[in-house]
Order: structure tokens, then C-alpha cells, then sequence
């Protein structure tokens, strides 16, 4: 259920298969039973929740559209189908082409609408490309049951008087949750019951805030909590949202121009940086760093090192984190030398620096050799958190500083993720990913070590560092900054209730004079997925019925972790009952996963490129076509029961 992104590829790739299913039923003189495929959404079939086509243009990717496609081929000279189609940027440049639109280039930014657009297009074309023996249903409509049926399949119930309908199999894509609020969103929202003038609104895909002039008054105080990729979401929506303009000044300045209809917005986070930009992009799709100590025969020696002891379970910190450190380092230096010396002498320096690196040499001799004697290593945790300790006397003090920082870094990004030393090193976070999967993935670590070292440490600092804005976010941050509109309370920010006030106050323990009183409050986060407070009936009834359970990770000293994910098998993702056993017919993929599996909120494959995300779902749609065998072409038509398959409920993802 859910027609986002992992929906629909579950759908591309049962399409493909099916397609081979004929030529291979011919060649064999059978005949393929028929097969029924039930596309089920609650919002919009074809595009989901969050990439629905009804939102503005300002919400945009943060992937640029080369490296976004959701057809598990490349396109040849053949039409678009199941197997072979366009990528995002080669379905935009025919739009442009076909509509008179403005061209984006392979490397730049689509609004999200545009990718919902493709989305749908894509789920078209599936439509229109089936096999005769293949139906395909489109059915808008919430799921909130699904329970096992006596002969074998399921009975999917529907919010309001829709008829139940009963399939074989069922695959669950339902992307990102909408969560009971938590300890703290329960005090905020406390707080709005007695001062009704406050408003407190949790963390959602901006599209999904009330976020207008009437919820928010033009003129008022807004605090947002939260400086992620969703901060600039609710900023545009707020600004431009509004009718303000960005405009380049003749000094070659980007300048914002109010409409008036504007609040004041004060946000922060626990770091205070809003998330740095993205390298430019020069990277093409099939183009990333190959892993060269953070491999998977690393990681297998490491765990028969701790099986030794015990558990095969690793210690991120010290089995995986020191070798990640040494691919952003050895990137880091070699792209120095490459662009101040060349590509001969940067290919010399590498193979001495990666030797160096493995026999756990000190490098700076090499490093010095080479010219690079008084640049100091690559320090994520300085990157990500560069007022930790800081004091500032001023809200102006600790602004200027904020503004050097992100000059630097778009400095840093315009040199690009492949000539650019720093975001080239930042990128390699984005290219080892399916690496450190397999580290982490299905309780591969150590409890304690998945809490404190992964969940804890790790994760904030990779989201901070190697998923960014384009660099024109940056720029109209700036800008805003400067107009007065925006102002970053600074680190480490508190948002508390101040009943004296009668709102709420939104300070930096860290910054004097930085405390400002709001009227309302948005936390501008997506929600983690937590099975233990996801509003939905569909997970609700799961549970309960013992048909699905949370993911735990075990420990070899009993102090297990309980991670808030649905726990599934490993490939083909049968979802666990509540004993443990592999739930027949049941799958999920996606954001429902995510705790059991780590990023599961890509949301596109690569055009080129065999990635998971793509992977996944083929293993799904060759499990669940596997059940029945053809049959002989002597038996007539009426005598064979379709198969009943179900892609089904509203899913979405972001794209990696």
C-alpha cells in the first residue's frame, strides 16, 4: 500500500517481470495466470503524500535531476516502459521542450511537484505497458485493516463504506508517519489550550502545515524549531509563499524584497548552523567514491574479531567509524593535490597516502612531502558543530560569525563535490552508504553502540554534512537574514513556555540578548518512524492483532534496544509477527523499515546504476510472483483464479 516512490517501483518492477513472464510462457507453450495488481493510496495515486502534485513549486529536491530516475533501465530509442525509460532530467527537458517551460540543466534542483509529476507519468506508462494477462486497479482510499483470511490471502478493510477487498499478497510502501506528539509537543500543545493566541504545529512535510496569513498572521513572531532541509521548506513558504521576491542586485548580490504579508521568523537548533549547502553538482549518475578501507571484507573481519568474544555485533566507533574517517581524509588530500597539482602527481600521492592509511602509518610526513604540511585533517565534528563552546556577547557578534561560516561554505560549494576539496570529502558520506547498511542494518550493532555511537552521534553529523540545500537556499537565507526577516537564535536553542508573556520564549543559552517571545511554534522536522505512536489504524491494528512488531536489537548481555521500526525479514522483507516468525504474504519496504534498516527514505535509483533502492524491489516483485506456476495453454481461461497482488497505502521518500 502506498503509491509514492517505493510503490511505485515495487509496481515498475512486477511490470517487467510480468513482460517477461510472456515471452517465457511462450517459449515453453504455457500460458501466464493472470494477475491483478491493486495500487492503493489514501491521497493521490501515482505521486503519494509527500510528492503529491497539488503543492507549490517552492518545495524543491535536494538530488539533482541526472542523478533521479524511477525506470529500473536506461532510456533507448524505444518508447518509455516498464525496464527502459527517461530519467527526472530527461522527462523535464521533453516537458520543456513540448510545454515552451523553462529549461533546468542536468544539474540543477526540481521542485518536488515537478517530481510528483514524473511520478505519475511513470505510473502512466506502467499502466499502459502491461501484459494482456495483467489488470492493474487505481484505488484512492485509506487502508485500516488487514487481516488474514481463512483460504490463505488477506481482507483489506477502508476508512468510511468501502468494500473490502481481498488479495494474495500485500506489500506495504506506507511512507513517512504521522506520529502521537511526544512528551515535549504535549506540554507546547498544552500551553495553546490555555493561551489560545499561541499555536503549536508538529513536525510534518511543510505541504501538510497550515502555514498561511490566517494561521499566521503577517507581522507576528514565529519560532521553528529545527535548521534541516524542512527549515527551508516552511522559510520559502513563509516569504516567497507570501509574495516576497528574491532579486540579484547590481553588486551581484542577492537581496530580498518583502511584500509586507511576511512574520518575523526566529529558528534555531542544537548545533544553530542551518544545514550547509550542497557541493555544485559534477558528479555523473554513475560516478562515486569506492570504498577503499570501509569494505565489506572489513567488516567481515571485524566481526569474526568480536565473534570471537562473543557476538558478531560491531562497535560503530570503533569498528566503522575510523575507517569512514579514513575514506572522507584520503579523498579530502588527494582532491588538494589533484587541483593544485595535477591529475599524474595526485594519482602517485594516492596510492602512497591509501598505503600509508592501511599500515596505520602517521601520514603527515607523506602529506607534508606533498604541500599540504599546514592544512589539518578534516574534522566533521568541528564542521557540523562550530559554536560548540563558543560565547557571544551579542545576537550582532554571533551573526557576523554565522555569516563568515556561510560564505565559506558557499565558497566551498561553488568549487564543486568533485574539484572542491571539502564538499568532494562530504560526498564520500553520500557514496559509502549501502557499506555502512551493511554494518548497521537488522541489529548489526551493539545496542549500546547503535544508541550512543550510530543514532546519537553519527547521524546528526552525516544528515548536517552530506544531505544539503542547493546553494541558492543558502544565498536566500542570507538574504532574508540581512532583510530582518530571519534570525538564527544560535546554539544549542531552547523553546519554552513563558506564561508571564503569554507565549512562548525561543533563546540560545549561548548568545546574549538573543531571547525573543513568539506567538507560534513550528518544528520543522520530519517525523522519525516510531510503530509505538504512528496514528495510523493500518499500524495501530497490526500490532495489536500480533500480525507486525517493533524491531529490537538484541544484546549478547540481554539489554536489548527497542527501536520504534517494523521489523522485517531480510530480502524479500516479510514483516515479523509478534513471535518472530516471517509473516507469509505480508512485505514492507521503505520509511516503515527504517531503525530495522538504516536510510530507507531514498526515494529514487540512479539512471545507470543497480542501487538498493531499485534492488529491493525487484526482490519483492520476483517473491511475489513466484507463487504460482504458469499453466497449460489446454485449460480454458475461466479456470484459472488470478493472482492477487497489492502494492498498496501512502508512501513517499526523499530522494538519496
Amino acid at each position: 500500500m502506498g503509491s509514492g516512490p517505493r510503490g511505485i517501483a515495487v509496481l515498475e518492477r512486477l511490470a517487467v517481470r510480468t513482460r517477461v513472464e510472456v515471452e517465457e510462457a511462450a517459449a515453453a507453450g504455457v500460458v501466464p495466470r493472470p494477475v491483478r495488481i491493486h495500487l492503493i493510496d489514501s491521497h493521490q495515486v501515482g505521486a503519494g503524500r509527500v510528492w503529491r502534485t497539488d503543492q507549490p513549486t517552492w518545495f524543491t529536491m535536494n538530488t539533482v535531476i541526472s542523478q533521479v530516475t524511477m525506470y529500473s533501465g536506461e532510456q533507448d530509442e524505444g518508447p518509455a516502459r516498464p525496464g527502459a525509460g527517461p530519467s527526472l532530467g530527461q522527462w523535464i527537458a521533453q516537458r520543456a521542450k513540448d510545454l515552451d517551460e523553462d529549461y533546468l540543466g542536468p544539474n540543477d534542483y526540481a521542485p518536488r511537484v515537478r517530481y510528483g509529476e514524473y511520478l505519475y507519468d511513470v505510473c502512466q506508462v506502467i499502466s499502459r505497458s502491461l501484459p494482456s494477462h495483467v489488470e492493474l486497479h487505481q484505488v484512492t482510499g485509506r487502508v485500516v485493516a488487514v487481516r488474514p483470511v481463512p483460504r490463505g490471502g488477506y481482507r483489506l478493510s477502508f476508512a468510511g463504506h468501502s468494500q473490502p477487498l481481498e488479495v494474495d499478497r500485500v506489500v506495504l510502501t506506507t511512507g513517512h508517519p504521522v506520529n502521537e506528539p511526544d512528551a515535549f509537543e504535549r506540554r507546547m500543545l498544552g500551553f495553546t489550550d490555555h493561551f489560545p493566541s499561541t499555536r503549536y504545529i508538529c513536525a510534518d512535510s511543510a505541504a501538510d502545515m497550515d502555514l498561511s496569513e490566517e494561521a499566521i498572521p503577517a507581522g507576528t513572531s514565529v519560532g521553528v524549531r529545527g535548521l534541516g532541509l524542512s527549515f527551508y521548506d516552511v522559510m520559502l513558504s513563509l516569504t516567497v509563499g507570501r509574495g516576497g521576491r528574491f532579486l540579484w542586485s547590481p553588486g551581484d548580490e542577492l537581496v530580498y524584497k518583502p511584500s509586507g504579508r511576511e512574520p518575523h521568523i526566529v529558528a534555531g537548533s542544537r548545533s544553530g548552523l542551518p544545514i550547509p549547502a550542497r557541493g555544485r553538482n559534477q558528479k555523473e549518475p554513475t560516478q562515486s567514491h569506492r570504498p577503499l578501507f570501509l569494505t565489506r571484507q572489513a567488516l567481515e573481519a571485524a566481526r569474526r574479531a568480536r565473534a570471537a568474544g562473543g557476538s558478531a555485533q560491531l562497535v560503530f566507533a570503533e569498528d566503522i567509524l575510523p575507517l569512514l574517517l579514513l575514506e572522507v581524509e584520503h579523498v579530502y588530500f588527494t582532491t588538494h593535490v589533484r587541483v593544485t597539482q595535477g591529475t599524474a602527481q595526485a594519482q602517485a600521492f594516492a596510492e602512497r597516502h591509501e598505503a600509508t592509511l592501511r599500515r596505520g602509518e602517521d601520514p603527515r610526513e607523506l602529506r607534508a612531502e606533498a604541500g599540504l604540511g599546514d592544512l589539518p585533517p578534516i574534522d566533521l565534528e568541528a564542521l557540523a558543530r562550530p559554536f560548540a563552546g563558543r560565547h557571544y556577547r551579542s545576537t550582532e557578534q554571533f551573526t557576523q560569525e554565522l555569516f563568515e561560516l556561510m560564505h565559506r561554505d558557499l565558497a566551498a560549494a561553488s568549487l564543486g563535490n568533485v574539484d572542491g576539496p571539502l564538499k568532494a570529502a562530504l560526498d564520500v558520506l553520500r557514496d559509502i552508504r549501502t557499506i555502512v547498511r551493511e554494518a548497521v542494518d537488522f541489529g548489526g550493532l551493539l545496542p549500546e553502540s547503535h544508541v550512543r555511537d550510530f543514532h546519537g552521534y553519527y547521524l546528526p553529523l552525516n544528515s548536517l554534512l552530506s544531505a544539503g540545500p542547493p546553494m541558492e537556499r543558502v544565498e536566500q537565507l542570507r538574504a532574508l537574514i540581512r532583510q530582518g526577516v530571519v534570525e538564527i537564535a544560535g546554539p544549542d536553542t531552547r523553546f519554552e513556555t513563558d506564561e508571564s508573556a503569554g507565549g512562548f520564549r525561543v533563546m540560545s543559552p549561548q548568545v546574549e540578548g538573543s531571547e525573543r517571545i513568539v506567538r507560534t511554534i513550528i518544528d520543522a522536522r520530519i517525523p522519525s518512524p516510531d510503530l509505538r505512536r504512528d496514528t495510523s489504524e493500518l499500524t495501530q491494528q497490526l500490532i495489536a492483532d500480533g500480525m507486525a512488531r517493533v524491531f529490537t536489537i538484541p544484546s549478547p548481555d540481554g539489554e536489548s534496544f527497542v527501536t520504534g521500526g517494523l521489523d522485517v525479514t531480510p530480502a524479500p522483507f516479510h514483516v515479523r509477527t509478534a513471535s518472530g516468525e516471517p509473516q507469509p504474504g505480508l512485505y514492507a519496504l521503505g520509511i516503515p523499515t527504517e531503525h530495522t534498516r538504516w536510510f530507507t527514505q531514498v526515494g529514487s535509483s540512479r539512471p545507470g546504476v543497480a542501487t538498493l533502492f531499485y534492488l529491493d524491489a525487484d526482490l519483492i516483485a520476483e517473491e511475489v510472483l513466484r507463487s504460482v506456476e504458469p499453466q497449460d495453454t489446454d485449460l480454458e481461461d475461466e479456470q484459472w483464479p488470478a493472482r492477487r497482488l497489492v502494492s498498496a497505502a501512502a508512501g513517499a521518500g526523499s530522494p538519496e
